[in-house]
């Protein structure tokens, strides 16, 4: 079972490493980081990169297809190579799935049309404009396609994922592995649970959800 991660500049690290985490101890499961070109390929604060070991063009039928989010979301689903491959790798694939604003890149491909999909909080509103039907929960399932919210579900994602392809006992196995139960210091991982202040301090400055003004002033 071949599973590819794609990689862009200014992805989110624990987007892609989190699914890699879990996905990559499956039974048969051979995870490949991939991008337009091989290489090193920065993360969204440019101090981390994740080496690309094949190209688009050499790995072209996936069985399961990943789409971290990101900042380089913006430009990445603006580029024809990467909306061309997902495209092509979506006529085989079993699942095509995504993290966060992932999700923005899958329907600017055309693979959301009409689906329940989700992203990050802060980008419901674009996948809507991009023609998926937008639903505010951590993993959705639509057919073959499964899409995770805001980073750290990519790990909820890649569990329920693991469970679809290889059975609950192998998918709790690998949870407790990697020791994923998740205790947070505050109950603030939601906007409906956050303090009103901090969901207006995202909502103003996120590094999550770029338009195409943040990403031009970026130059």
């Amino acid at each position: 079972m071949n599973i590819a991660i794609l990689l862009y500049d200014r992805f989110t690290a624990l987007d892609a490493v989190g699914p890699y985490e879990v996905l990559s101890r499956v039974p048969g499961a051979a995870v490949t980081l991939v991008a337009a070109e091989t290489g090193p390929v920065r993360t969204d604060n440019g101090r981390l990169a994740l080496l690309a070991e094949h190209s688009l063009d050499e790995l072209a039928q996936p069985d399961i297809v990943v789409v971290p989010g990101g900042p380089g979301e913006v430009a990445a689903r603006a580029g024809e190579p990467v909306l061309q491959w997902l495209r092509k790798a979506d006529e085989t694939s079993t699942w095509t799935t995504s993290v966060c604003t992932g999700s923005l890149i899958l329907a600017a491909a055309g693979l959301l049309d009409g689906k329940r999909a989700t992203s990050h909080w802060l980008a419901l509103d674009a996948l809507r404009s991009l023609g998926a039907e937008p639903v505010p929960e951590r993993v959705v399932f639509d057919g073959k396609f499964v899409t995770a919210a805001g980073v750290s579900a990519g790990i909820d994602m890649a569990l329920s994922l693991a469970a679809s392809v290889a059975g609950e006992p192998v998918a709790q196995a690998i949870q407790l592995g990697i020791e994923y139960d998740p205790q947070p210091p505050f109950d603030a991982g939601a906007p409906d649970k956050a303090p009103a202040e901090i969901v207006n301090v995202l909502r103003g400055n996120s590094r999550f959800v770029e338009g195409p003004q943040a990403l031009a002033a970026r130059g």
